[in-house]
């Protein structure tokens, strides 16, 4: 395996465990896709630092069963904004 993938993989996590953030938001930090995240932190790290990989896991799990709520969140804050919008027009 390449260097630089190896190095990229242990950074992401690292910085998924410090900010306890999601996938997307780390791929946008990183200007990578989420999915080239996912793989990173799933089958990557998983070989190079098992601990690390674990409470990667563990915030991956986390954020997976609150999915539908930020989902749900953002729902209801796109109506209030389109309510709002549609009301400044008058």
């Amino acid at each position: 395996m390449n260097d630089s993938y190896n190095k990229r993989a242990i950074e992401l996590g690292n910085y998924i465990v410090l900010h306890s953030c999601t996938v997307r938001t780390a791929a946008s930090e990183y200007g990578i896709g989420k999915s080239t995240v996912h793989k990173d932190v799933t089958e990557r790290l998983a070989a190079l630092d098992p601990a690390l990989a674990e409470k990667v896991r563990k915030i991956l799990d986390y954020n997976l069963s609150v999915r539908h709520l930020r989902g749900g969140e953002a729902t209801k804050a796109n109506c209030a904004k389109r309510k709002h919008d549609l009301g400044s027009r008058s």
